[in-house]
């Protein structure tokens, strides 16, 4: 069984308002509820629902009903506590209802720093507390999953452009790993517009895969995202641990809806589009 109306958790966190602006005129955000602890700051009261996801259960479970589940919610280092990704997917998959769809937010930091093309079933091998925070949610999110009847589909979301390292943590005096060939590191992106079609897509979609990756297609060179976006950084030697390419496979995601490839001019415009609207919402 599955639900065309949807119930978003963490809407006030970055993605959440990423998605606001994006789905604000689309027919996908008009079967939203949004969820957040604080006011959301949509001109539709009716379209949120303010209340504690761990403190406020029943609650939770009757904002859900009827509705797929889509959980943006959780810890990321240095705002709130790591053990809230656990927490909160488990709140989520107790509150969807009988026979219902919850699409948790992992990351692309559950491989860790494992060379090469990355598919879903590659080890999981991260040694950081927050892609650990992440595996733990995965593997114990399956297990309950599982016992409540619940379908589960675990994406794990690339660097998404503006809310990365990279090109959201510039700051004067940049630097950036080069390597001996005057190549930067590559890795997996997504533009912040891509990522929220990309998920109204999903919604809709009448099967997921267990887990998922979401990325563009092909790496991107981190030098070439600064440097489309007019941000100037100093290379520094890339140290012997430094690993040239991470990659996210994104064959499945590609069966389901053919994606452009990475594109850093594109990713730097949907940036500057929604960069406005986010500080907008900060405020």
């Amino acid at each position: 069984m599955h639900f065309s109306d949807i119930l978003v958790m963490g809407a006030t966190g970055r993605i959440g308002r990423v998605l606001q602006q994006c789905w604000a005129a689309d027919a996908v955000g008009r079967r939203v509820l949004w969820q957040g602890r604080a006011v959301i700051g949509l001109d539709a009261a009716a379209h949120q629902v303010i209340l504690a996801p761990l403190s406020e259960p029943a609650g939770l479970a009757q904002a859900a009903a009827g509705r797929q589940i889509l959980c943006l919610a959780g810890g990321v280092p240095g705002r709130g506590d790591l053990d809230d990704n656990w927490r909160l997917a488990a709140a989520a998959l107790h509150a969807a209802p009988p026979g219902g769809r919850v699409l948790l937010c992992s990351s692309a930091a559950v491989y860790g720093n494992q060379p090469g093309l990355l598919a879903e079933n590659a080890p999981m091998s991260s040694l950081h507390a927050y892609g650990l925070s992440k595996v733990g949610m995965e593997q114990r999110a399956t297990a309950l999953a599982a016992d409540l009847g619940v379908e589960l589909c675990l994406l794990r979301i690339g660097n998404i452009a503006g809310l990365d390292a990279i090109l959201g943590g510039w700051a004067a005096g940049f630097q950036l790993d080069q390597f001996a060939d005057g190549s930067t590191p590559v890795r997996s992106y997504i533009g912040g517009a891509t990522l929220a079609r990309v998920l109204a897509d999903l919604l809709m979609q009448p099967q997921l895969p267990a887990v998922l990756n979401l990325a563009q297609p092909e790496g991107i060179q981190m030098g070439a995202l600064l440097q489309a976006a007019g941000l100037s950084w100093s290379p520094r030697p890339a140290p012997d641990t430094a690993i040239a390419r991470v990659v996210l496979d994104t064959g499945l995601l590609q069966d389901l809806m053919p994606l452009a490839a990475a594109d850093a001019g594109q990713m730097v415009q949907e940036w500057r589009t929604l960069e406005p609207h986010m500080n907008k919402e900060r405020a």
